[in-house]
């Protein structure tokens, strides 16, 4: 059985390039199956978090938007 997790990284109050610094990061930590749920202020991090997941050939599986935080959940499918 293999156990999927949820890496949840925070990368409030930090700009471009702190957030995909941190999501890079957690995805050295990650196993194919897990999911990165990554936290941000900075709005650049929706263009930044879909460039990442077309270049490494991961899903972007969501990203939400409320009271200023953004929330990108990142499903890892192509870690080799």
């Amino acid at each position: 059985m293999i156990d999927l997790v949820d890496i949840v990284v925070d990368s409030k109050g930090l700009a471009c390039p702190g957030p995909i610094t941190e999501l890079i990061k957690a995805y050295k930590k990650a196993k194919n199956g897990d999911k990165i749920i990554l936290y941000a202020t900075d709005p650049g991090v929706k263009a930044d978090s879909k460039a990442w997941c077309e270049r490494t050939k991961n899903k972007l599986a969501n990203i939400e938007e409320e009271n200023g935080v953004f929330k990108v959940t990142i499903e890892i499918i192509n870690k080799k």
